[in-house]
C-alpha cells in the first residue's frame, strides 16, 4: 500500500491535522517521522494516499503555518522510500 505523510514542524499543527482529517472520516495515523526527513517536529500524519486529494483541500482551507510538505511513502520488499510531493 502507498502511503503520504503530512509533516509540520509542530506537534501540536500536527495534532489538529490529525484531528480535522478523522473529522472528514478519513483514516489516518500518527507516526514517528522518518529519519530522512530531518526538519519536523518529530511525529507526522499518515494516510493512503487515495485520500491526497481531499487531505490537499481540507489543508488549505485551514491556516497552519508550520506545514512542511507532504512526502509519498512507498513500502517495497521491506524497505520504504520518501518523495517530497
Amino acid at each position: 500500500m502507498n502511503y503520504t505523510l503530512a509533516v509540520f514542524r509542530s506537534r501540536s499543527s500536527t495534532l489538529n491535522f490529525a484531528n480535522m482529517l478523522r473529522a472528514n472520516h478519513i483514516p489516518v495515523a500518527i507516526i514517528n517521522t522518518p529519519q530522512a526527513i530531518s526538519r519536523s517536529c518529530g511525529i507526522s500524519v499518515k494516510f493512503l494516499s487515495d485520500y491526497f486529494s481531499q487531505v490537499q483541500t481540507i489543508l488549505s482551507k485551514v491556516n497552519l503555518r508550520n506545514f512542511d510538505g507532504f512526502f509519498s511513502y512507498i513500502e517495497k520488499n521491506g524497505r520504504a522510500s520518501l518523495i517530497k510531493l
